[in-house]
């Protein structure tokens, strides 16, 4: 077994077993669940960047040392906060409508979640190993594509793709700063003084038709144009029933 297996291994066993008591050392007036909490308090003040042991041990006015009796290291209490974190979520199936509507209403709201939280962000994509909350996030929301006529491989990848999608769009707004209408003015103005359009015909030809960068919700008309595809290949599957 490698360093890495054996990593992941400390971390599965944490995230399924018994982790609300230390593996040893005496009881000091702390819980897994208290440095959880104080973990998701730095990430959320200061960002991920400030989480380690020492900091949570700070928050929680304890010595570092304090915390190994509980947690074997960051990678473990990262678990720990990306699993508690599911635990706050509304499940999929539990949601009001139909099978779209389900799917339309937890992109949303995660799409919401990683823009205020970017933490979150930051922890779902680097934490690889799922909890129970995760799991069963994950069962209730392939159940929510129960009836539909997808093959169960067909389910996943959507799932996998509403998911993708709305971690994507979340970090590209979090990443890109949108301009004001006065540096998008500035900015074609001097474009039109340097830049010689004639090797973008079909950009000029946008241009001359109005066109203008899309100033609507460009999370909601992806999301739409997804979901879309989706409701065909359900509808082309439901067609060729018997």
């Amino acid at each position: 077994m490698t360093a890495k297996d054996d990593a992941q291994r400390r971390v599965l066993e944490l995230l399924w077993k018994d982790a609300r008591r230390p593996a040893r050392g005496p009881r000091r007036g702390l819980t897994t669940e208290r440095i959880v909490a104080a973990a998701i308090q730095v990430a959320e003040t200061e960002g991920p960047a400030a989480l380690s042991m020492r900091r949570v041990a700070e928050e929680l006015g304890v010595g570092t040392a304090s915390l190994y009796t509980y947690l074997p290291g960051k990678a473990e209490l990262e678990a720990l906060m990306v699993d508690a974190i599911g635990a706050e979520d509304t499940l999929p199936d539990d949601r009001p409508g139909d099978w779209r509507a389900k799917v339309e209403a937890w992109a949303r709201a995660d799409h919401q979640l990683f823009r205020e939280h970017p933490w979150v962000l930051h922890l779902v994509a680097t934490v690889a190993a799922p909890g129970p909350n995760l799991l069963r996030w994950m069962d209730s929301a392939l159940r929510v594509l129960a009836g539909t006529g997808l093959t169960e491989a067909e389910k996943m990848a959507v799932v996998e793709s509403v998911d993708a999608y709305v971690r994507g769009q979340a970090r590209l707004s979090l990443d890109t700063r949108e301009p004001s209408a006065e540096e998008v003015r500035e900015r074609d103005a001097l474009l039109g003084e340097l830049v010689d359009f004639s090797p973008y015909p079909a950009l000029v030809e946008a241009v001359r038709a109005g066109v203008s960068p899309y100033t609507g919700d460009k999370f909601e008309f992806g999301l739409r144009l997804l979901l879309d595809g989706v409701e065909a290949l359900i509808s082309s599957r439901r067609a060729s029933t018997p």
